[in-house]
């Protein structure tokens, strides 16, 4: 399955980033499933709902259905935390998945940068999976530079990038 990141700092772009690429993307036509990494705790259960009293009473997954949509919880409980690729098992296939984070993983990612953040080091100069940027100040790079706000371009990036 074919997936592409989205990486940087805090507060650089990265979110609104990929939402664009997903509304671009589906526009075209094509399937596209997200994943968000995170360093922070998350509790995506309301405590007493029985999905969070299942979880609490120590099931390993939790899976909530509905006619709308459904939602797989999996509990790692000490387990490290699952690679990307280990992740991208688990998913439907679809024609691409757009990845937020995971700064450290192989695959090919845009670094979002945002002046305003006051990261003025790109994650790009060190970073060789990194294959453009996407900024609003327009730094210096040994990669292509685009501007955050120009979505088709960025997105015919990726495309050519991955083969779409």
């Amino acid at each position: 399955m074919k997936h592409y990141g989205i990486t940087g700092w805090k507060n650089c772009g990265k979110t609104g980033l990929m939402e664009r690429l997903v509304t671009h993307f589906t526009g075209q036509g094509l399937r596209v499933s997200t994943i968000k990494h995170t360093h922070h705790a998350v509790d995506l259960e309301v405590a007493g709902t029985d999905t969070h009293r299942h979880r609490v009473a120590g099931a390993d997954q939790v899976m909530l259905a509905s006619a709308s949509r459904s939602a797989l919880l999996t509990e790692h409980r000490g387990a490290p935390e699952p690679e990307l690729r280990d992740l991208l098992a688990q998913m439907a296939p679809v024609d691409l998945v757009l990845v937020e984070g995971f700064k450290s993983s192989d695959h090919p990612k845009v670094e979002a940068h945002r002046a305003a953040a006051g990261t003025s080091a790109l994650l790009a100069a060190t970073n060789t999976t990194i294959r453009a940027v996407a900024s609003d100040s327009g730094p210096s790079a040994d990669v292509p530079v685009f501007d955050l706000d120009d979505t088709a371009a960025i997105a015919a990036f990726i495309a050519q990038d991955l083969g779409l």
